[in-house]
């Protein structure tokens, strides 16, 4: 089967995953994509991987289209992801509304699951935050870092450790199973990110990477985009 090839960011993957089907009755294409932090997937298509359409961050697509790498006319907003907290299935939920139950939780944990944090929005996020709580070197040890949210969640729901917790987008918590949403980051902490999608200059398949970001970015799938977890 001929497949439209996307590099993305990990937060996407749920929902590409969800319109597998309506694309190929749609077109007779298949989808074959490659998700990861977003920094990465960036440098891939930079470096000439072969891709029709990347999912990226408002920001990344920006700056792609100033060089001359993706379309800007075929950019298109698919929604906003928030970086949340997550829990094993079986474990209690925490609450955390202020930045001093974020610093309560993260100390408890003795496994904190978290994506790349030089390359990852999610991770660079994390960063930030351990740095303004002030506890950054006390938790440096249990961090667990992994290349992307998907992964680290992953993970977390194999994990063994007595108290663990992870941090990634939304979206990559609520496609992974054994583990559950445990709540967005607090005011001050917080980071909410436009992902954006756009087609590559070097398509090989253009019209039906614009079709994909139709369906993606569409009026009829906002439902499905809800239950992955992008708001509008």
């Amino acid at each position: 089967m001929t497949t439209v090839s996307i590099l993305s960011g990990g937060a996407a993957q749920g929902l590409v995953r969800g319109l597998g089907d309506p694309f190929k009755t749609q077109t007779g294409f298949g989808i074959d994509g490659e998700f990861g932090a977003v920094g990465i997937m960036a440098d891939k298509l930079r470096a000439g991987t072969a891709a029709d359409l990347v999912i990226l961050t408002q920001a990344l697509l920006a700056k792609l289209a100033e060089e001359k790498l993706v379309v800007p006319s075929s950019i298109s907003d698919v929604g906003r992801v928030e970086t949340a907290l997550a829990v094993r299935s079986r474990d209690p939920r925490v609450t955390v509304k202020t930045e001093a139950d974020l610093r309560a939780v993260l100390r408890s944990a003795d496994a904190i699951y978290v994506p790349d944090t030089k390359a990852s929005t999610a991770g660079q996020q994390v960063a930030k935050v351990l740095d303004q709580l002030g506890i950054a070197y006390e938790v440096a040890s249990r961090l667990k870092i992994f290349p992307n949210g998907a992964t680290a969640m992953r993970e977390l729901a194999a994990s063994t450790a007595a108290h663990p917790i992870g941090c990634t987008q939304a979206t990559e918590i609520i496609a992974t199973d054994g583990i559950v949403l445990s709540g967005a980051l607090p005011p001050g902490c917080e980071l909410v990110t436009m992902y954006t999608a756009g087609v590559t200059i070097r398509a090989a398949h253009p019209r039906e990477a614009a079709a994909l970001i139709a369906l993606l970015t569409g009026a009829d799938r906002k439902d499905l985009r809800q239950r992955a977890g992008f708001t509008g």
